[in-house]
């Protein structure tokens, strides 16, 4: 069973970073890592995680729902590695029309979308030596 109070505790720790890393793989197991910038506890206790991911994740997540998000301290050589299946993609924002910003600088993604995450298991995450056992 996984403690929902280590689950809040990376949810706070991804929060205070501004960022998280999402893993993914297709359906031959090819991994793709990516990064989200808000992160939240949605309702019935799955973890949210918001971003304008791109085709490659959302293409993976399409025939693999299983996932990765590590939230990491650099600094402190600290974090978390939840490790779950995405229940749901909901898709909350989308481009519309020209943004000055981001033009010329090759395809962007043009959806905001949201991963609602069941997390099964939560393990340490750090560069130092670690275990891979759920903590």
């Amino acid at each position: 069973m996984v403690k929902q109070e280590t689950i809040q505790a990376a949810i706070t720790l991804g929060q205070k970073l501004e960022h998280v890393f999402v893993a993914t793989a297709d359906s031959e197991g090819l991994p793709h890592v990516a990064a989200a910038g808000r992160l939240s506890l949605g309702k019935d206790g799955l973890v949210a995680v918001a971003a304008w991911f791109c085709p490659g994740t959302i293409m993976n997540l399409r025939h693999n729902p299983k996932v990765s998000l590590v939230m990491w301290d650099s600094e402190a050589d600290s974090g978390y590695q939840l490790l779950g299946n995405v229940e749901k993609m909901e898709e909350t924002a989308m481009l519309d029309g020209y943004i000055p910003e981001i033009e010329g600088k090759g395809p962007s993604p043009q959806v905001e979308r949201e991963l609602l995450v069941r997390v099964d298991k939560v393990i340490a995450f750090s560069h130092a030596p670690h275990s891979d056992l759920e903590g």
